[in-house]
């Protein structure tokens, strides 16, 4: 294994996991409402559908990635509308206080929902091929193990930036009253509302401007 193109990969899932937007916010609500486990299994699903577009990035899946463009605009509007349901499911959502119980069903929801939203914006793909770009590796990989690898950095960055997360968010759950996590909720559903209205908003303007 090329433990340099391991600690890049690394470097890059982190990188792209970190800015905020829905699934952080979800992150951070499920962890608080629902307990660190659900709120991990919300990154991983996050992290996953990363390291699928970082893979197509990586090993230059050029069909794949320009039919995802392509239909980028449709992709903002239908997962915009997704993420505003979200939003109003999280917003009216009643705050669990004391011992969480988790179960596997909860958390493979968690999982999968995470993954799906974050599948439905494939803009992601602009950012690998960017920071690949900036740092020199559009054509690191020249094997099927080196894609191997940096893929698998990139799975481990944007899983440790789950992990600080929801690490953090837990650390102060304790520190929540009922009514703070009230408002926490409703806090949470307007913000992942509000991406929603961003999304939809911006496909719609893609589309006027190509009419």
């Amino acid at each position: 294994m090329d433990l340099g193109l391991f600690v890049k990969g690394a470097i890059i899932g982190f990188v792209v996991a970190a800015p905020a937007g829905p699934i952080a916010v979800l992150c951070l609500h499920r962890t608080l409402d629902e307990g660190r486990l659900s709120g991990f299994a919300t990154g991983l699903g996050a992290a996953l559908a990363d390291t699928v577009y970082g893979a197509v990035a990586a090993f230059g899946l050029g069909a794949i990635g320009s039919l995802l463009l392509t239909e980028l605009v449709y992709f903002r509007i239908g997962g915009g509308a997704v993420v505003i349901a979200l939003g109003v499911v999280t917003f009216f959502r009643k705050p669990r206080t004391g011992p969480v119980r988790e179960d596997h069903l909860s958390l493979l929801g968690s999982f999968a929902s995470a993954f799906a939203l974050t599948m439905a914006n494939p803009i992601t793909i602009l950012a690998f091929l960017a920071i690949f770009a900036g740092l020199g590796m559009e054509h690191a990989v020249h094997r099927d193990f080196d894609g191997m690898t940096l893929i698998a950095g990139v799975l481990a960055g944007s899983a440790a930036w789950w992990l600080l997360l929801t690490a953090g968010a837990a650390f102060f759950r304790s520190r929540f009253t009922e009514k703070g996590l009230g408002w926490v909720t409703r806090i949470s559903g307007i913000a992942i509302a509000g991406f929603g209205v961003l999304g939809v908003l911006s496909g719609v303007m893609r589309l006027l401007e190509a009419a």
